[in-house]
């Protein structure tokens, strides 16, 4: 490890806030030096607890997430943010950041907020979030918020993440029924009706609880509960936050087993990320991947037939092999 990125370790293990920046960073560009920060902090990670905030644009994500951290911080919580934006087609990078909408915690060394760019991943989470919460978590945070960038139907993927998810909505916005086909309704641990002070509130409450009606809960299986909230006044958070350490304290024997499963998905990716590494540096001849490519195009060959190939030849006799003719 370069003195440079021990230094950033180090810092990230004292709690130091621009350590922290630096090493999010260095995780968003991926490479070597993430994976040097990844190796350095590792060992002080799994202690924080993950909560997920997911839900259509416009429900009011940022404004229960800014009265969460609030709420957190009367208890004298320590609180990491990871808010997750669009990608600007210009810049690449993170548009309207919520930095900027949670200024009032400015100045709060309990508080460290930080806004990544999707750039272009799916599923409402850029690709780096793994390890960024890995470097929250290692930095000594009690709770860590993670916001999704808000893409509607799709956005399941904080489930795999956070430890609870809680799926925000609101009055009138339609998306009760379609959240229900995509699987959004299935993911989440908490329901909150934000805006109930808008006409329709009480329905959109009878909507979601009906739609619960339709799944069976067994005794010992935590049904989700619907809440309501005014977040931009404050009105129904602490009944929020009683719920997620009710939801904690419920599931404190699964709890290792998510975290497995989200560790186990994570080395699966990387030795994904190894072997076409390998493939693509040590297992072809200059311009083979092109030349099998070109075969492929011309539907001369068939992908898998193709894939196949490509990994034989990578990894030696031991691999499968196909005759591609």
């Amino acid at each position: 490890m370069t003195r440079d990125h021990q230094t950033v370790v180090d810092g990230v293990l004292a709690g130091d806030p621009r350590a922290i920046a630096r090493a999010i960073s260095l995780v968003e560009a991926e490479g070597e030096a993430a994976a040097e920060v990844i190796k350095g902090v590792f060992h002080r990670s799994g202690r924080a607890y993950l909560l997920g905030v997911t839900g259509s644009p416009g429900v009011g994500k940022s404004s229960l997430v800014d009265q969460l951290v609030r709420a957190a911080r009367r208890e004298e919580r320590t609180v990491a943010v990871l808010a997750v934006d669009p990608t600007s087609p210009f810049s690449g990078g993170a548009v309207l950041g919520d930095r900027v909408r949670m200024q009032a915690h400015t100045g709060d060394a309990g508080v460290f907020v930080r806004s990544m760019a999707t750039r272009g991943e799916l599923g409402g989470l850029a690709r780096a979030t793994g390890d960024a919460l890995v470097v929250l978590d290692a930095a000594g945070f009690d709770l860590i918020i993670i916001e999704t960038v808000g893409v509607g139907q799709a956005e399941v993927e904080i489930s795999r993440r956070a430890d609870m998810t809680i799926v925000v909505t609101m009055p009138g916005a339609g998306d009760g029924v379609q959240a229900l086909k995509a699987g959004v309704m299935e993911i989440a641990d908490l329901f909150v009706v934000n805006k109930a002070d808008h006409d329709g509130a009480d329905r959109t409450v009878a909507e979601i609880a009906t739609m619960l009606g339709l799944a069976s809960y067994g005794p010992q299986v935590w049904r989700p509960p619907i809440l309501s909230t005014v977040a931009t006044e404050g009105t129904g958070v602490a009944e929020v936050m009683r719920t997620v350490d009710a939801f904690r304290a419920h599931d404190s024997a699964d709890f290792g087993r998510r975290r497995r499963l989200r560790l186990e998905t994570r080395v699966r990716q990387l030795v994904s990320q190894h072997l076409l590494r390998h493939v693509e540096q040590h297992g072809l001849e200059p311009r083979a991947f092109a030349g099998i490519l070109d075969r492929v195009v011309a539907t001369d060959l068939d992908p898998y037939t193709a894939a196949e190939h490509i990994v034989s030849g990578a990894l030696g006799p031991q691999a499968q092999r196909s005759d591609i003719g």
